[in-house]
């Protein structure tokens, strides 16, 4: 069976709207693929959970040392799923560290996951773009492996394949590279890539988070609310009513709180003082914020508070929205 090497479908000449598709069995990827690389032109992929918790539990049945990349700046709420399937022992990376601010504590955020119940037997903060801890990490990897396979899990766009192509890139003489997309299910099924005779790295689909903003926002806009580089946090002191507009995407009702946004600085951010209608269309979340808590908007970001009020979120509809500890 002839795999394409960028997002691991099955190779086939048949059927040119089917996942797998190109016009030569031996070409190494398949149309999508070479679309992306070469064009960025993505097509979207309808998938479901079904097939990538299939692959967990065949990862369960294993000994093997499993990699839990999570995304720093898009933490999801339903992390805890992967100890639903999994018992083996984790290596947690918390991925793109340059997108947080400098001034983050490393120990802080390392300690933060603490909460979470999986069967994490070390982290290792990195960032794939700046070459950060990536020595460690790999070092890690070698030193906790059972086997030479090592599977590389999470959910969908935080970072895995993006993180393979760094290991085979700084330690490998493959020159394999998986395809990277900021958009869900580019990586299609499990990819086997050889880094030396001691080390196969098995990248995996990621897991969909149905509730984040990448699936309700036109690709065109993803541009403006993946930050690609160190965010610098907006903080807002609010004595009265305020309102905040994020792009025609999120509205914010702050009765008296202070706060700090942590989103991309790409995106249009506008201030009011009194009342107005604008985004009330979309559906509403009325809040009780008990201290220092953060409010999610699962993918476009988090809003940091430190003390204890009232807030109304307006949202699109399917974007999840919930409250944590304040993570900074």
């Amino acid at each position: 069976m002839c795999k394409c090497l960028g997002c691991g479908v099955k190779l086939q000449t048949q059927y040119k709207d089917i996942l797998g598709f190109t016009n030569n069995i031996n070409n190494k990827l398949c149309e999508r693929c070479f679309k992306i690389k070469n064009y960025n032109d993505y097509k979207y992929v309808t998938r479901d959970n079904s097939e990538y918790i299939e692959i967990l539990k065949n990862i369960n049945f294993t000994n093997d040392l499993v990699v839990l990349v999570v995304d720093l700046f898009n933490i999801s709420k339903h992390l805890d799923e992967f100890s639903k399937y999994l018992s083996n022992n984790i290596l947690l990376v918390l991925s793109k560290r340059d997108i947080l601010p400098k001034s983050c504590n490393d120990e802080n955020l390392s300690n933060y996951f603490s909460q979470y119940k999986i069967n994490i037997l070390d982290t290792v903060i990195i960032s794939s773009k700046k070459n950060y801890n990536l020595d460690e990490l790999y070092n890690k990897i070698n030193m906790y492996k059972i086997s030479n396979r090592v599977y590389v899990v999470g959910f969908t766009n935080s970072g895995k394949s993006t993180l393979i192509n760094k290991i085979l890139y700084n330690y490998s003489d493959n020159n394999v590279n998986i395809t990277t997309s900021n958009l869900p299910s580019t990586t299609i099924d499990s990819i086997e890539v050889k880094v030396n005779d001691d080390l196969v790295l098995i990248d995996t689909p990621g897991l969909l988070d149905e509730g984040d903003i990448i699936n309700y926002i036109d690709s065109s806009k993803l541009k403006k609310i993946i930050p690609c580089k160190e965010i610098k946090p907006i903080t807002y002191q609010v004595n009265n009513k305020q309102i905040i507009l994020i792009e025609d995407i999120l509205r914010l009702d702050v009765y008296k709180n202070d706060l700090t946004l942590y989103m991309s600085n790409n995106l249009l951010i506008r201030r009011y003082y009194e009342d107005i209608k604008d985004l009330k269309c979309l559906k509403k979340y009325d809040l009780v914020l008990n201290g220092k808590e953060d409010i999610v908007i699962q993918g476009l970001g988090f809003i940091k508070f430190t003390k204890k009020g009232k807030v109304t979120i307006y949202v699109k509809e399917g974007i999840e929205v919930f409250k944590r500890k304040n993570l900074i």
